[in-house]
């Protein structure tokens, strides 16, 4: 077979390393084909598959995202199977968006044989004609609201586009070519993160995927997998406490995604380090949050990428004592030593702000726990929300059935209320999915007055005053399933509560005792199995958990 494959002669097929190249397909594999060449230059025999990739920016607002986040666990999945069952020596794992970032991670943490990741790249801004701005994939679903609500011709400072030729125009232009979404959206905070944890070459997460840059680190790649083998590094050797302290520092810092927080639990558990929602809290206290980069700010990955990238980020955290920069890398040196040469980030540049001078003093997520969430919940809070909300309760079952009230016109604008909607966690959902749809119609609706709470979780696009990823999830009988309409509910990020003030822990119980759990919508196949086997989002939403 090995000789049918290309093996030239016994010598090589006995002392060769065997290399797996795992790209998660969606077009990335050109990389891995420049990566084979990095391999094969290095005289190991380089064995290119590939993975699933499932495109949030497809699924997202349809039932397709029911089957987003499982794909994590078929990515892990299959490196793992495809490494052990090949017996390759190494591995080469090239992500390019949400769920392939950590699923890549999963898989090289269980097989644990020497590994590199290479992040597919981030995509370049768009730019609008019509509104004469910048705009990024996360502009189409705000505009979308607004559109709704007929307010989008309002975004048009000189008023002679329509509504359609302005939705129109941000629709074709908000992703001009490949990569992954380009604010600090899941796919790049992830990316941040794995390079944080030292499983990349420097700057990975910042270089555009259609950037020289990028085609330079692919071609560097045969040389350090090398390294790998021969000092022996592999990824639990890099995955350890010290790491994923650091990669908490990362996440406050430059405002990642609250998928971050699923992601990473689920990688550390696979690692088999003790994380929990604790950490989270206890580092983003005393991290100062300094990135102005969407969905909060205005600024894109490519925008960092231009003064420095993410390595100047680490220069700046480690000078600051906020960052270990003893822990190690695949490159077989220290953080430290990575950066120690790279620029740093210049003056003037407004994408980063001095320690001294941050956007807020502390992290922008947010652990909340309460008689809502006794098992934790997850809050993204920039500041620029605010700290606290109260309002009532509007209830809905599904994402779907919010949309719905949205674009019929019946969430009000004069009163404060809390939508909450449930069934929609790894088990409800199935599949845990994101409510991107429901939070960009009502940022872009103008929806000041409202918070939105879930069991379900967010896209790293999403922002407003939202809460997520509540433990226990309706489906399996939590608290969230006995909120009624008309309930008081209080957010109360400084003092980390969500809570019913006005409803008693017996009272709940009460209700709660007439519940009966819902069938599933499916029976059979992969999300059925998934819902069967799915452990709850604090602990990472993983399934390999018996």
């Amino acid at each position: 077979m090995l000789y049918a494959a290309g093996v030239p002669d016994e010598e090589a097929m006995q002392k060769s390393p065997h290399v797996g190249i795992a790209s998660a397909w969606w077009e990335v594999g050109d990389l891995g084909k420049t990566i084979k060449d990095s391999v094969d230059r290095e005289g190991f025999l380089g064995w290119r598959y590939n993975t699933i990739g499932v495109s949030d920016g497809i699924t997202m607002g349809n039932e397709g995202m029911r089957f987003s986040l499982q794909s994590r666990e078929i990515i892990a999945d299959s490196i793992e199977t495809v490494t052990c069952a090949q017996a390759h020596d190494a591995c080469i794992v090239v992500p390019g968006c949400d769920k392939n970032m950590p699923g890549c991670v999963m898989g090289i943490a269980r097989h644990n044989r020497p590994s590199v990741v290479v992040y597919g790249g981030t995509q370049r801004g768009g730019f609008s004609k019509t509104l004469q701005k910048p705009i990024d994939m996360n502009t189409p679903s705000e505009a979308r609201g607004a559109f709704t609500l007929g307010t989008l011709k309002d975004w048009s400072k000189d008023g002679k586009y329509s509504a359609e030729e302005i939705l129109s125009d941000i629709e074709k232009h908000s992703v001009p070519g490949a990569g992954a979404c380009g604010g600090m959206y899941t796919a790049n905070s992830l990316a941040t993160v794995i390079e944080t944890l030292g499983l990349t070459l420097p700057g990975s997460s910042s270089a555009p995927a259609e950037s020289p840059a990028k085609l330079r680190e692919c071609e560097r790649i045969g040389e350090t997998i090398r390294i790998c083998l021969e000092k022996n590094i592999r990824p639990r050797d890099l995955l350890t406490k010290k790491a994923f302290e650091n990669a908490l520092v990362m996440i406050m810092a430059v405002g990642g995604s609250t998928n971050s927080v699923l992601h990473v639990l689920a990688m550390a558990k696979t690692a088999e380090i003790d994380l929990t929602l604790d950490d989270f809290q206890r580092v983003s206290n005393k991290t100062p949050f300094i990135a102005n980069m969407a969905p909060s700010g205005k600024h894109t990955m490519e925008d960092l990428f231009n003064v420095g990238g993410i390595p100047s980020v680490m220069k700046l955290l480690i000078a600051g004592g906020l960052l270990d920069g003893t822990a190690m890398t695949v490159t077989g040196k220290s953080l430290a030593e990575n950066v120690k040469a790279w620029p740093s980030l210049p003056q003037g540049q407004e994408i980063i702000r001095s320690l001294s001078n941050p956007i807020k003093s502390s992290g922008h997520i947010e652990i909340l726990r309460g008689n809502i969430a006794p098992g934790g919940a997850v809050a993204k809070i920039t500041g620029k929300e605010g700290l606290h909300f109260e309002g009532k309760a509007r209830v809905f079952d599904k994402e779907e059935f919010l949309c719905t009230a949205l674009d019929k016109g019946e969430i009000p604008h004069d009163e404060n209320i809390v939508l909450v909607v449930r069934y929609e966690g790894p088990k409800g959902g199935p599949g845990m999915p994101e409510q991107l749809r429901a939070s960009g119609t009502l940022k872009g609706g103008g929806f000041t007055n409202v918070a939105l709470i879930t069991d379900g979780r967010y896209s790293g696009a999403s922002h407003g005053f939202i809460v997520g990823h509540i433990v226990p999830e309706a489906a399996v009988g939590g608290p969230i399933a006995a909120i009624r309409d008309g309930d008081v509910i209080r957010i109360d990020a400084e003092n980390n509560k969500i809570e019913m003030p006005h409803v008693s822990d017996e009272e709940i119980q009460e209700r709660l005792r007439t519940w009966k759990p819902r069938r599933l919508p499916v029976t059979r196949g992969t999300l059925a199995k998934y819902a069967h086997l799915v452990s709850n989002a604090s602990e990472g939403a993983v399934t390999d958990i018996f």
